[in-house]
């Protein structure tokens, strides 16, 4: 019989993989169909439903500030179903251009099975994560619908 992670220990490989920069290694924590959703997104983007699209979603990119971040503050709730945890958190860091510190709150509502990841809301505070990131003024700009 396999041994399987618990919906805890996916979280910390999450939150910690996020910090550590192993993108590539992120989406194998997903179910091959998922349902990942950041319900405060102002763009409101669609689900993540495959491994496919959580792997795009956590490809680095070169825009933007880079942060050196880790997990702290953490709280994780177990529920009466055995599959589903309530995370609370703070990525606490430092923006590397600008050494400004920072501390972005999030809160996760995940459900693990098998040790994957099989659906997921993700709450941040998207304009401080883009105003940390130096991205504000492109996400008002599409906030707003401005095409220049």
């Amino acid at each position: 019989m396999t041994e399987h992670r618990s919906p805890r220990e996916v979280f910390l490989a999450l939150v910690n993989g996020v910090s550590e920069g192993r993108w590539e290694e992120l989406p194998e924590l997903y179910a091959e169909h998922t349902d990942v959703l950041h319900p405060f997104d102002p763009l409101r983007a669609p689900a993540l439903r495959t491994r496919e699209e959580l792997r795009e979603h956590f490809a680095p990119t070169d825009t933007g500030h880079h942060l050196i971040r880790r997990p702290a503050n953490i709280t994780v709730h177990e529920t009466l179903d055995p599959e589903v945890i309530v995370a609370e958190f703070e990525y606490e860091g430092t923006v590397a251009e600008t050494g400004e510190e920072f501390a972005l709150p999030g809160i996760f509502v995940m459900r693990v099975r098998d040790g994957r990841i099989v659906s997921s809301r993700d709450y941040f505070d998207h304009l401080s994560a883009a105003r940390i990131r130096g991205g504000l003024d492109p996400l008002l700009a599409a906030f707003r619908g401005d095409t220049r």
